[in-house]
């Protein structure tokens, strides 16, 4: 064993620091990799449950024209609000809150009185993947826990007393402030 373990010790030592480098750290950008659109074009099309239609439909309507790394974002804002007790327990839930009532929609799409007609098949296959991804345990990293967003061409008044926690193609990011009990 002392020998085996003397070869291997000097075999390690023999690589160049480089290369012994290149051989244990991944590929720079690597982490950005499953966020391209080639990466996700190349996974075969995917189909799902009730939350998976609603996360791919509110992807579809919200973040189809973003780069992939905003359709991730988006669904990460939604899956968040999932998490967090102050909103409702599952995708669809969270995707309809406030639908049918003034000014209470949370996703602009359920409110605006157009039928949701997904014609765009391209698109409709590549946010359907990205849904998949999310609601199989993909990491939400890019967001740093967002709950809200908004396209940058729109101001709203929260958007003045949530800190922003990033900014992904046409969408800023913004997590809700924690709130305190006071008596």
């Amino acid at each position: 064993l002392n020998s085996l373990l003397r070869a291997e010790s000097k075999t390690a030592r023999s690589i160049d620091s480089g290369a012994m480098k290149r051989l244990i750290e991944a590929p720079a950008g690597a982490e950005d990799a499953a966020y391209s659109r080639k990466a996700i074009d190349s996974l075969k099309p995917v189909k799902g449950g009730a939350q998976w239609s609603c996360l791919t439909e509110a992807l579809y309507f919200e973040a189809r024209g973003e780069t992939v790394r905003g359709m991730f974002g988006v669904a990460e804002v939604i899956l968040n609000r999932v998490d967090d007790p102050r909103y409702p327990s599952s995708v669809c839930k969270v995707i309809n809150q406030g639908t049918g009532e003034r000014f209470r929609c949370q996703f602009t799409y359920t409110c605006d009185g157009r039928p949701e007609n997904m014609a765009d098949t391209r698109a409709y296959q590549r946010v359907g993947k990205v849904a998949y991804l999310m609601l199989n345990g993909m990491e939400r990293r890019l967001t740093e826990g967002a709950t809200h967003y908004h396209t940058k061409s729109v101001n709203p008044k929260w958007a003045r007393v949530f800190p922003r926690t990033t900014t992904i193609g046409y969408h800023h990011f913004y997590r809700e402030p924690s709130r305190i009990a006071s008596r």
